[in-house]
């Protein structure tokens, strides 16, 4: 295989990971740059693949955890991550089983559901985002503090 497209394979390769930011494709890019330099030493189309494949899996399988731990340490949540662990205004009784409920959190309304044993939530309460599930929040009751 000519080199030429060992380069152009590890270019394309270089440009999906810098689109995306998802540290997938470079380890392939090295596995193409690997080849590329086996095919400027001399060996054949087979032992070029052969490289690419053994040098992109031993990057991957041994950098790729490395890299994601420090690259990803700056990631934002999400709007929707955001909110679990804030505290919310309940705007319409919450009843799980009845699939009603409408709390405000950061100036917006959304669904909610509860996992209190019996599935209410009064109006006016203010309660806790423990998680998200589609469209609904899930809250619990915020416990009151006796000092």
């Amino acid at each position: 295989m000519q080199t030429i497209y060992w380069l152009a394979i590890f270019v394309i390769l270089l440009i999906i990971e810098i689109v995306t930011m998802g540290l997938t494709t470079i380890w392939f890019a090295g596995g193409a740059l690997a080849a590329m330099a086996a095919g400027l030493i001399g060996f054949g189309t087979g032992i070029q693949i052969l490289v690419f494949l053994v040098v992109s899996v031993l990057l991957l399988v041994l950098t790729r955890p490395i890299a994601v731990k420090y690259f990803n340490q700056e990631r934002q949540k999400t709007n929707a991550e955001s909110l679990i662990g804030q505290q919310a205004l309940v705007l319409e009784d919450i009843d799980t089983l009845q699939a009603a409920g409408l709390v405000e959190v950061r100036g917006q309304e959304w669904s909610a559901k509860t996992d209190e044993p019996n599935g209410k939530i009064a109006k006016n309460k203010v309660v806790v985002i423990e998680g998200i599930q589609g469209v609904k929040l899930i809250v619990r009751e915020k416990e009151e503090r006796h000092e």
